[in-house]
């Protein structure tokens, strides 16, 4: 079929449901938002935290790919906030099918990259594990509440390096919280089948801010670590997420899917 010029032409896949994606102001959360706004979605919550004009930014183009996008604002690492925000999505969007836990502290390009380790470990267990573990449970008790046809879906964002660990501070920060993320949501997933599907997306290295400004020695690493040899994009996770969150996978959930492209086990560091 020909598209018309100007005619967005939208995938059918998520017709019909409606969708949040925490974090959805840049990176990969955004890219989560458009894939969701592309393969259907109707209305989609835009959660941010500080980047107004990043959130704008994704709501513009989530409306250009014809779903109809709600902007709203909390501090996930804020346990009032956090129950207001799911108070918030379930007032704007009645039913939600699909929810996308990607919202976390960036501690290596934004404000915190300044703080030592620990303060760096602090706020990352504060939003990325206790905010997003409250934050998930008051999800789900609304979640299974609801009467859908098809199971509803959430979705975390992993590592593919937490369980066998990576040297320096940024594995000693992100495998434990990420390896902790994970065990939640299979833990999650065994408690709230079969009325809602829990999945993990364990992205490798991707190129978000950090990956476009860093070393000659990073750069060359994440290519080559990689039997793609290439960096991974927002859109390879983002489609991913899709897959894990479409209403017809039904059979799919308590799964951790590593999208890293392939590890490459030949590496010579």
């Amino acid at each position: 079929m020909k598209r018309q010029r100007g005619v967005v032409e939208r995938n059918r896949e998520f017709c019909g449901t409606n969708a949040v994606v925490t974090g959805a102001s840049s990176g990969i959360g955004r890219a989560t938002a458009l894939e969701l706004s592309r393969r259907g979605v109707d209305r989609i919550v835009i959660h941010y935290r500080r980047n107004l004009e990043g959130a704008k930014q994704t709501a513009r183009e989530c409306g250009e790919l014809g779903a109809q996008p709600v902007l709203l604002a909390a501090d996930l690492g804020d346990f009032t906030a956090i129950e207001a925000f799911a108070n918030q999505c379930w007032n704007e969007l009645g039913v939600i099918h699909s929810w996308v836990n990607n919202a976390g502290v960036d501690v290596l390009t934004g404000e915190f990259a300044a703080l030592d380790f620990g303060e760096k470990l602090n706020q990352l267990l504060q939003v990325d594990v206790i905010g997003t573990i409250h934050l998930s449970r008051l999800v789900v008790s609304r979640m299974s509440e609801q009467t859908l046809e098809l199971p509803a879906s959430m979705a975390f964002i992993g590592w593919d390096q937490s369980s066998a660990g990576m040297e320096g501070d940024a594995g000693q920060m992100f495998g434990p919280v990420k390896a902790a993320i994970t065990a939640f949501a299979q833990s999650l997933a065994q408690t709230v089948a079969p009325k809602i599907r829990v999945n993990v997306v364990a992205p490798g290295w991707i190129q978000t801010s950090w990956g476009h400004t860093t070393s000659e020695y990073w750069d060359a690493r994440a290519r080559n670590e990689s039997l793609m040899n290439r960096w991974g994009a927002p859109a390879d996770i983002a489609r991913a997420i899709a897959f894990v969150s479409a209403p017809e996978n039904t059979f799919v959930t308590s799964q951790v899917i590593e999208v890293n492209g392939g590890w490459n086990r030949r590496y010579d560091r």
